[in-house]
């Protein structure tokens, strides 16, 4: 879970950083780094901390509509774990074949338990400059604040995939609802969980609070509901 780069503070001198950069293909750099915000997430929850919400600006949660289902999934992930070991154990399986599969397996839910902690670590804010888009360590939009022309509140429970852009509207949905809908006075640059790239125009996202959200987003005159 932990990558060597990671580990190393991701300090490289800036040459060979760039001959790695072109070596390495994108989508994996783009693993590396998610991999790396999960650990971080994991690290910042066990300190009950949290990621890139300034002094002066207001977090907006998105964990509890999935919370539970997130901790039965990394339990039912480790139980199993457990099983499959004891099975292969059982069966005399050598331990060239176990060790393996117990790693992707631990790593599995490991990347559960990132995921989870990045949703808790990692909200949306707004600030006075800007609206930051994010779920867990998968996805980050920042969005300038006189972009905003208008926010209000929405009901959506059909939403398709957790990031999704069509039609130049992005849905970052949790349990397939989102709530909150900015419009924007112009697209903006989206960057998907993978890497491929978009535009929108319009934002769906979803928040434990969406009357807070609002609120928040309504406290500048950029944004009105």
């Amino acid at each position: 879970m932990v990558p060597l780069l990671w580990m190393l503070g991701g300090r490289v001198v800036p040459a060979p950083r760039a001959r790695s950069e072109r070596a390495v293909p994108p989508l994996v750099r783009r693993l590396v780094a998610i991999d790396a915000a999960g650990t971080a997430s994991l690290l910042l929850w066990v300190r009950r901390r949290r990621h890139g919400v300034p002094p002066d600006a207001v977090a907006v949660p998105y964990v509890a509509a999935q919370f539970g289902l997130l901790v039965t999934f990394a339990v039912l992930t480790a139980v199993e774990l457990v099983g499959i070991e004891l099975l292969l154990r059982a069966l005399g399986v050598p331990a060239a074949v176990r060790v393996p599969l117990l790693v992707l397996d631990g790593y599995g839910v490991l990347a559960v338990l990132g995921i989870l902690a990045g949703c808790v670590t990692r909200p949306h804010v707004v600030t006075a400059g800007e609206v930051r888009i994010r779920y867990a360590g998968l996805f980050d939009l920042r969005i300038p604040r006189h972009l905003v022309l208008r926010a209000r509140r929405i009901r959506r429970y059909d939403e398709r995939g957790m990031v999704r852009v069509a039609g130049g509207e992005l849905s970052v949905a949790v349990a397939a609802q989102t709530n909150v809908e900015l419009t924007l006075r112009e697209p903006v640059p989206v960057t998907r969980p993978l890497g491929r790239r978009a535009e929108a125009h319009t934002v769906r996202l979803f928040a434990d609070d969406p009357a807070a959200a609002l609120a928040a987003l309504a406290a500048h005159p950029a944004a009105s509901s």
